[in-house]
């Protein structure tokens, strides 16, 4: 991977190392990956393997003890907060606001980091919120109150109010959390619209069989390390998810599209198979 190579807006986690304040093993132990524009890039894994940790560092609030993150050719480091929030939308996996606000105000949030502390929004600007509402699928209910929403209807303002920054890299951090199927489908499909678009987009997933369907390039992470990394026929073999999830279970073909798709087993049902 080199500089030549590398695009304005490729995300890079280069040899990044995490370890918690006395924790007695890393989070993340010498991880390396890269998010291109023009596709969906998934991170899976287990609880604890070390997902989370890398959105903590892109946003700082976890300080990696050796590697760097790069956006094209600049570190992280080298971008102020404002500056890092014009190129990168995230929207993490838990917050709290702390004063409910109607959630078109919400939204308008993702608006302030191309205005000054005083300039007004103009029509772009409305333009933007109303796009993202639209996208989201919250148009409907702009004018309720951020503390009345589902735990569904949150996720979705969350990434409307990503979606209005119009930054060119998103990253999300278990967007789909709280939806229903047809609400699912609706966020991974609009992260492929996002990707067909020319942006870059770097996924935290549990939903493997979404993650197959729609991913180009998939990371494994296990216990804070790469296990796997490749497209979904790469990373979806059964002798490598039944050793990093530590289940029973077999790898078909997604009836619909042919992607791999999981199917974990019952405990009893291999035990049953083995003996035969």
């Amino acid at each position: 991977m080199t500089d030549a190579t590398r695009s304005a807006t490729d995300l890079v986690f280069e040899r990044i190392t995490v370890t918690y304040p006395r924790a007695s093993v890393p989070a993340l132990d010498d991880v390396t990956l890269r998010a291109r524009p023009r596709a969906v890039t998934a991170v899976v894994g287990p609880n604890g393997s070390g997902k989370s940790t890398l959105v903590r560092a892109l946003l700082r609030r976890v300080a990696p003890s050796s590697g760097r993150i790069l956006l094209g050719d600049q570190t992280l480091a080298s971008f102020d907060a404002r500056q890092f929030s014009t190129q990168v939308a995230v929207v993490p996996q838990r917050e709290e606001v702390h004063m409910p606000l109607p959630v078109r105000e919400f939204v308008a949030l993702g608006r302030h980091v191309h205005l000054g502390a005083f300039t007004p929004m103009g029509a772009s600007d409305k333009q933007a919120i109303a796009h993202a509402l639209d996208r989201a699928g919250m148009t409907h209910l702009a004018d309720r109150r951020t503390d009345t929403l589902s735990g569904g209807e949150w996720q979705r303002v969350r990434i409307a109010r990503a979606l209005a920054q119009e930054a060119p890299v998103v990253v999300l951090d278990e967007p789909t959390t709280f939806l229903d199927i047809a609400h699912e489908m609706s966020v991974f499909e609009l992260l492929d619209d996002l990707a067909a678009e020319g942006r870059t987009v770097l996924l935290v997933s549990h939903q493997l069989n979404l993650v197959a369907r729609f991913a180009a390039h998939i990371v494994l992470l296990d216990r804070g390390r790469v296990a796997a990394h490749g497209n979904a026929a790469d990373v979806m073999r059964g002798e490598i998810l039944e050793r990093v999830y530590e289940w029973p279970l077999v790898v078909t073909r997604d009836p619909a599209v042919g992607a791999p798709a999981l199917l974990p087993l019952r405990r009893g049902a291999r035990r049953a198979e083995e003996r035969k």
